[in-house]
């Protein structure tokens, strides 16, 4: 090498290791280039002083119950967020407003409730989302991710969830692998689209022996892509309480629609023989 070259190179080499020695790193976390690491470090809030180039960042294994948003806002080129293994609750609505570059986020192994519009629609780049052993997440909304259209990989295992509606999934056009293991899934009438809609995809379902159904006590334990056909027949074939009563109510309302035409009828009619025989006795006067 020249020695026109050696100041560049040696400039190079302290840059570099002044990343190394994490200059402006939070406090307990480890920092490379564009890149804050803090797994495990018991942390109880989200790190200050993180850099604002950083590019990803990891918060696996804290104590961490909230993310400020205004905070997350000013990383605006985060495109990588782990915070699996936290006590993140139900208060993400609006987290996410300020780092639309995100394509990677893993939410597992947390406390969340729900998913509604709000909570990831700002991701608009977002690839992976792992929301998985989050065992009190019980509700989805129907369009939680419908501006996620980039979404490749979503994984919604070991959760509290017991249904999901079609539309949920069924509108990415990205998606390719679906996490659904090990939840408490109810397979009624209701959720025969959405197992219809599993059969027919080219979705892949990973560990889909486990993707078993919970409910109803027939179909318990049993792998939810082997009960379509018996779920099929049983949804189209078999009438509930509410179905008898809703036949009923037809039934006594055709008759009783039928029995006014006939009342009706034969009122005319004998008005008309009335008013033919008067007609005729007229005549008859008149002769």
């Amino acid at each position: 090498m020249s020695s026109s070259g050696r100041p560049w190179s040696l400039s190079l080499m302290f840059l570099l290791g002044m990343a190394s020695e994490g200059i402006n790193c939070p406090s307990r976390c480890s920092c490379q280039y564009l890149e804050v690491n803090c797994t495990g470090q018991q942390l109880q809030e989200f790190p200050g002083d993180i850099p604002l180039d950083t590019r990803q960042l990891i918060l696996a294994a804290n104590n961490i119950s909230y993310l400020p948003a205004v905070e997350l806002s000013f990383l605006a080129d985060l495109v990588y967020l782990d915070c699996r293994k936290n006590l993140l609750g139900d208060d993400l609505d609006f987290t996410f407003t300020g780092v639309a570059k995100l394509v990677y986020l893993d939410l597992s192994f947390n406390n969340l409730t729900q998913v509604t519009f709000s909570t990831f629609s700002h991701l608009l780049s977002l690839v992976v989302l792992k929301i998985s052993d989050n065992p009190n997440l019980v509700a989805i909304e129907k369009d939680a991710f419908a501006n996620n259209t980039w979404l490749r990989h979503l994984d919604v295992s070991r959760t509290g969830l017991t249904f999901l509606d079609t539309s949920t999934v069924q509108d990415l056009p990205s998606l390719r692998l679906l996490g659904l293991s090990d939840n408490l899934w109810h397979c009624n009438c209701s959720f025969l689209d959405f197992i219809t809609w599993m059969m027919e995809s080219n979705v892949h379902f990973p560990d889909a022996e486990n993707i078993t159904c919970y409910t109803p006590a027939g179909l318990h334990a049993l792998r939810m892509l082997a009960v379509e056909a018996q779920l099929h027949f049983s949804c189209l074939t078999q009438l509930y309480k509410q179905d008898y009563v809703f036949l009923c109510l037809i039934g006594f309302c055709i008759f009783f629609a039928g029995t006014m035409a006939a009342w009706l009828s034969g009122i005319c009619a004998v008005i008309y023989k009335l008013h033919a025989s008067k007609g005729e006795e007229e005549e008859e006067e008149e002769d």
